[in-house]
């Protein structure tokens, strides 16, 4: 296993989760979701299911994320088709595809039971990332970059676009390139030192069982028992969930500074919940 590099930054600020609030946030977790797993690091799946445009952004942000003291993120094989973009239990699906104009760039989808993530989804939008505005190095980027970490239980550390960029894919803005600003910002294309803080910080204590699917299959199976009949419930509670429909996504718990829906979750119940993070086009 690769070595790590390890980050530590000391702030503390609150975030208020429940809220339709916008504010700049140093504790960016959003309500403690994350991977149950044993030990630390662990390693995460990451399906590709993205165009070749795709790829070298898919690559470098599974890179700068796995700079990460607690994740190994590892590409495999897409087990899902771009259109459908459907989750797979134990690992974070990412797709491409001309979704239509729906308004957004990016979307991530997080299943969680508990306060444990079970399986989660990526997808990019080409019907805007085919146009000249974002057909973009740096909007790729920051999409790409910003979405996956949504799928790991990081929220944003800003929400308001026009005011200083943070040097985070997690802080909205206008300018992901920091190139319009006078004189250059700092860009919003990678993760930033408190990005990986955080990170620590929402991933501190162990769990007694993995929600994660082993890269190595053992006799007795990647998964116990437990976590099998879970994945299967999940899997059965939301089969007929369209989630490309945005009425489907349940209530809003989250606005940014234009009063636009970034956050929603739906109950599935039995403690079973999805919820969506959307990146609006400007």
């Amino acid at each position: 296993m690769q070595s790590k590099k390890i980050i530590v930054l000391a702030i503390s600020l609150t975030l208020s989760f429940g809220g339709l609030v916008s504010v700049a946030y140093a504790n960016h977790s959003w309500g403690d979701y994350h991977w149950a797993r044993t030990t630390n690091p662990f390693m995460l799946k990451i399906g590709n299911n993205v165009s070749s445009a795709w790829v070298p952004y898919l690559n470098e942000a599974i890179s700068d994320w796995s700079v990460s003291p607690i994740l190994d993120l590892t590409k495999v094989t897409g087990s899902t088709s771009p259109r459908n973009c459907k989750p797979k239990a134990g690992q974070i699906e990412v797709c491409s595809e001309r979704y239509g104009k729906t308004g957004w760039l990016g979307i991530a989808q997080i299943w969680v039971s508990g306060s444990h993530i079970t399986k989660a989804i990526t997808k990019v939008n080409d019907t805007y990332f085919k146009t000249s505005t974002y057909n973009k190095p740096a909007w790729r980027r920051l999409v790409m970059c910003q979405e996956l970490a949504h799928d790991f239980g990081l929220n944003h550390q800003d929400e308001v676009f026009g005011n200083t960029n943070l040097g985070s894919c997690m802080d909205y803005t206008s300018d992901p390139d920091g190139t319009l600003a006078n004189p250059d910002q700092l860009t919003n294309e990678h993760a930033n030192t408190h990005d990986f803080d955080q990170i620590e910080t929402i991933y501190t204590h162990l769990d007694s069982t993995n929600t994660f699917a082993s890269l190595v299959t053992s006799a007795r199976g990647s998964l116990n028992a437990v976590n099998s009949q879970l994945r299967s419930r999940l899997e059965d509670l939301d089969q007929d969930i369209d989630l490309d429909n945005p009425a489907e996504w349940g209530g809003a718990v989250r606005r940014d500074a234009r009063g636009r829906n970034t956050l929603h979750v739906r109950d599935l119940g039995r403690g079973e919940k999805v919820f969506t993070f959307v990146t609006w086009v400007q």
